[in-house]
């Protein structure tokens, strides 16, 4: 038995959830030193989550765009590249799709919401393409160039919006009707939640990346570059174009997250000050999903209900929200330990095999 949890097959499943684990049991420390309940605290995040129709829409809304941002980072980190620019690709798309929405607002639906969601993966796409360009014709390093891209897609957003779709509020007017995601239906059954049809856009996401890199020669070609560069330069794969074509479709992932705030959350965009942090909390949920489809959607689900259900936990348990993020920040860290969970597994199973 203690083999079979240490082998490479097993190990790969037990990390994550020995993290999360070990990511609770740290913050119910945290919160005992604090003076709250633990116990308490964690069990209004479950019941909100689980019990309360309002709080479970609510995550699964707030699950749709970490999930798709998570999926734009994991599909990077297959082909070998580290993409920190998810924020800005981000931006990008949810401008371009709500600027879609509102210049060709007079189309009918069934035209106009695909269009407003193409349009808002494509720009992702687009703006995943420059970093992508400057790596594969100029070794630009793409950590450096996305970061340096998150900025600019801030401002640039921020000043087009300002100068061409400015309201009050300090944002855009709101897109037409007829390019929402949003569900009257989906609110009702949720009692009066933001959820919207966005989470269909999420699962055809998940399907089109696995398709992508597992099940076309394409897919094989990025994720060979990924593992190799100089063989499969050696094999005939033109790794620039599958340096340029990996960050395209990363960076579409991540434009779509965007276009499901612009559609589907908010139905506008406004000015931000700050970065807004999806795109940032996309590399977490990569990293605990083990740049897995299935994984993305399992620590996104994780995500969204710690980060919804905490807000519960200040009313029913007097605990700060804060601490939520505290939690999170642990189980990124332990994640980030696999070596040393490894290592405990590994001196667990000599001893039981001694004895």
């Amino acid at each position: 038995m203690s083999k079979l949890l240490t082998s490479g097959k097993y190990f790969h499943i037990l990390v994550p959830l020995i993290s999360v684990v070990l990511g609770l049991m740290v913050g119910a420390i945290i919160m005992l030193a604090a003076g709250y309940n633990p116990i308490l605290a964690y069990q209004s995040i479950v019941e909100s989550v689980f019990l309360q129709p309002y709080y479970t829409g609510e995550t699964i809304r707030a699950m749709i765009p970490l999930v798709l941002a998570g999926l734009s980072v994991a599909f990077a980190f297959r082909t070998g590249l580290f993409n920190i620019g998810v924020e800005g690709q981000l931006l990008a798309g949810w401008f371009v799709s709500v600027a879609t929405a509102i210049f060709f607002g007079h189309l009918p639906k069934v035209v106009l919401l695909p269009l407003s969601i193409l349009a808002g993966g494509i720009a992702g796409g687009v703006w995943g393409i420059i970093p992508g360009f400057l790596k594969a014709r100029f070794k630009v390093h793409e950590v450096i160039s996305t970061i340096m891209m998150n900025y600019i897609a801030l401002y640039t957003t921020n000043y087009l919006i300002k100068h061409y779709l400015y309201t009050q509020g300090e944002r855009t007017p709101n897109i037409p009707d007829n390019a929402s995601l949003a569900s009257p239906m989906l609110a009702n059954l949720t009692q009066g939640s933001r959820l919207h049809w966005g989470f269909i856009v999420a699962i055809i996401a998940g399907l089109l990346m696995w398709f992508i890199l597992w099940k076309t020669t394409r897919g094989y070609e990025l994720r060979a570059v990924g593992f190799s560069p100089g063989a499969s330069r050696y094999a005939g794969i033109n790794v620039e174009r599958n340096i340029v074509l990996s960050m395209a479709f990363s960076g579409m992932f991540a434009g779509l997250a965007g276009t499901m705030e612009g559609l589907g959350t908010y139905q506008y965009m406004m000015i931000n000050a700050s970065f807004i942090g999806i795109g940032f909390n996309g590399i977490a949920v990569a990293l605990l999903g083990l740049n897995t489809v299935v994984g993305v959607f399992l620590s996104g689900a994780l995500f969204s209900a710690l980060q919804t259900g905490g807000l519960t936990m200040q009313s029913d348990a007097g605990v700060p929200v804060d601490l939520i993020n505290i939690v999170i920040a642990l189980i990124i860290f332990f994640v980030g330990s696999s070596y040393v969970i490894k290592w405990v597994l590994n001196r667990l199973a000599k001893r039981g095999e001694k004895n």
